[in-house]
């Protein structure tokens, strides 16, 4: 059984029209779709906005539906000058970069007394979602690197520049890190996928709402060529 999270319906609600569903639940506000795809067992999820529902989300899929694998698809801000609007970064692994226990001696996204600074995404789930972009959205680029995330929009150079220098994240947004530590203290594999909505700058605000659909549209048939992979 695989869980696949989506921050926004608009980011799920595509993979929920194609599936066979035989079962929903509610809970904590959430609605678990349970069903086929690609001929692959799913419970597809709309968790919220934010890395809390991010990981409540997560638990529950462990926790109720007994996943093996998680996925998070959605949309991000590109860190890296070469990362353009549309194109899709997969991650290496994730960070919470809003995470500060530095006055105590961690480093800046270190999670105390836990033993990892960054969790690292599976290998086998990178290498097929790469190589299913790469052949249904042949329009765009694929990039694998290091997602960073936290309770923040950024729109601002300024932080955009201070989450390159002191991470070296190709991508931000609000909820994958949460996703891949729930991964990480279960012991199941996870990888995030991301389609570039904004440059995380100052033009975020305006570019987000006019690429949002834009880039959902090539999740959707990452997503299907992914799970026909797996």
């Amino acid at each position: 059984m695989i869980g696949i999270i989506g921050a926004m319906e608009e980011e799920v609600a595509g993979l929920k029209q194609a599936m066979e569903v035989c079962e929903t639940v509610e809970r904590a506000a959430m609605t678990f779709v349970k069903g086929t795809l690609c001929g692959k067992d799913v419970v597809v999820v709309r968790s919220g906005i934010g890395k809390v529902n991010a990981g409540i989300c997560a638990q529950i899929l462990v926790d109720l539906f007994g996943v093996d694998a998680l996925i998070n698809t959605g949309v991000a801000g590109s860190l890296d000058a070469q990362i353009d609007i549309g194109d899709i970064v997969i991650s290496t692994d994730a960070v919470q970069h809003d995470m500060d226990v530095s006055a105590l001696g961690d480093p800046v996204g270190q999670i105390p007394r836990l033993d990892t600074f960054a969790f690292p995404a599976d290998e086998k789930l990178m290498e097929a979602a790469r190589l299913a972009n790469e052949k249904v959205n042949s329009d765009i680029r694929t990039f694998t690197g290091r997602v960073v995330s936290g309770d923040q929009f950024i729109s601002g150079e300024e932080k955009k520049e201070y989450l390159v220098h002191t991470f070296a994240g190709k991508c931000a947004e609000m909820e994958g890190a949460a996703i891949a530590q729930a991964a990480y203290l279960n012991k199941i594999p996870y990888v995030i996928i991301r389609a570039i909505s904004d440059k995380a700058d100052n033009s975020a605000v305006m570019d987000y709402p006019t690429f949002e659909k834009h880039a959902t549209e090539h999740l959707v048939r990452l997503m299907m060529d992914l799970l026909e992979r797996l």
